[in-house]
């Protein structure tokens, strides 16, 4: 019997040829097209950060954190987070973000904000921000945009609309 450990680890620059394939076999061509793809577009992950999960060389999830800023509130942009098909329901995805979590608090960031689902990112501390507080500079559904204070009353200050930083 082969054993299948998957491992994590910091995310280096020369994972990202093999992201973007995965993220292409994930979420297709028309990634690019979304609003949070948009936004980090030209603009380096934070690989302090972000994380990989591996089992022996090859590559099955990732999860990436960018600087952004949310009015003049700075934040962090978790995402986008991929997982191989064939190890999805495996809780790779939630190692990731815990990861990605654990890593920015450390660092002393005190809000992230992503684009996703609140079934599923409500288990990891994320929920909604309520309409209307913040935007993105493009289409998005506004019941997907989350938020996981790092530290508390970190989200009060965070109004206005999300851009680089």
């Amino acid at each position: 019997m082969i054993d299948l450990v998957i491992k994590f680890f910091p995310m280096t620059a020369t994972d990202e040829a093999q992201i973007e394939k995965l993220d292409e076999r994930a979420f297709g061509p028309g990634r690019y097209a979304r609003t949070a793809y948009r936004l980090r577009e030209g603009v380096a992950p934070d690989l302090s950060l972000s994380f990989v999960a591996r089992v022996g060389t090859l590559l099955v999830g990732a999860n990436r954190m960018t600087g952004i800023l949310v009015g003049s509130t700075p934040a962090m942009l978790l995402g986008p987070l991929t997982v191989e098909p064939a190890f999805r329901s495996q809780g790779v995805g939630e190692r990731l973000v815990n990861h990605s979590l654990d890593a920015a608090r450390a660092a002393g960031h005190r809000l992230v904000l992503l684009v996703g689902d609140l079934d599923y990112y409500s288990r990891l501390g994320f929920a909604r921000v309520p309409r209307g507080k913040i935007s993105m500079p493009g289409p998005v559904d506004p019941d997907r945009i989350l938020y996981c204070e790092l530290q508390p009353g970190a989200f009060a200050a965070a109004s206005g609309q999300m851009r680089r930083a």
